[in-house]
């Protein structure tokens, strides 16, 4: 497994070494020892999801208050996505910036999305299949998120706007500027 530093140093690009022949592939999708050794800190992932969405469909950008924040590792199984991660931590140097990447079922990629950071995705292809590790369970009562449009992020999702297909309650989150974020000083994984 390669791991790679983002423009955004806690967002991190893992890339598998994938074994092909014959038979088709094989490569280890998950090393919790390797990840920790990276990021610098330890990671109890207790939830997998999954989704399976059509072209257009754009999931987020969404994240967990305090106690309940979420870290992330993402991948696509089935088809193409984009990524994007928004910094929400208040004094942090990114606070404001995001990353995005193209996730695919071809180049076999992987996001790590760290607690502090909105995260969404938009489906480039005409389905694709998402899963997720997270390493704190869902909370209804924490659950937020920020406008996927918001005019200070400035997010290009990479297809035209009347082609994205958004849940009722992502159309509605708050714009990024009304946030009431974490503070980067604390520590997020105490």
């Amino acid at each position: 497994m390669k791991f790679i530093r983002t423009e955004i140093p806690e967002v991190v690009i893992c890339e598998p070494k994938v074994f092909e022949d014959h038979r088709g592939y094989f490569f280890e999708s998950f090393s919790k020892k390797l990840l920790e050794e990276f990021v610098g800190h330890k990671l109890h992932f207790c939830q997998d999801n999954e989704s399976k969405s059509s072209y257009g469909v754009l999931r987020g950008l969404h994240f967990q208050k305090p106690p309940f924040t979420q870290a992330k590792l993402v991948r696509v199984i089935e088809g193409k996505i984009l990524d994007v991660a928004v910094d929400v931590r208040q004094g942090s140097p990114t606070f404001g910036n995001y990353f995005s990447i193209e996730l695919s079922s071809e180049n076999k990629k992987q996001l790590f999305v760290p607690r502090g950071f909105a995260h969404g995705f938009v489906v480039l292809s005409s389905t694709a299949v998402f899963s997720y590790k997270c390493d704190n369970y869902y909370s209804p009562e924490h659950d937020s998120g920020v406008l996927y449009n918001d005019q200070e992020l400035t997010i290009d999702w990479k297809i035209p706007e009347q082609d994205l297909i958004l849940s009722e309650k992502d159309l509605k989150q708050p714009s990024f500027k009304y946030m009431k974020n974490f503070d980067f000083q604390n520590n997020l994984y105490a």
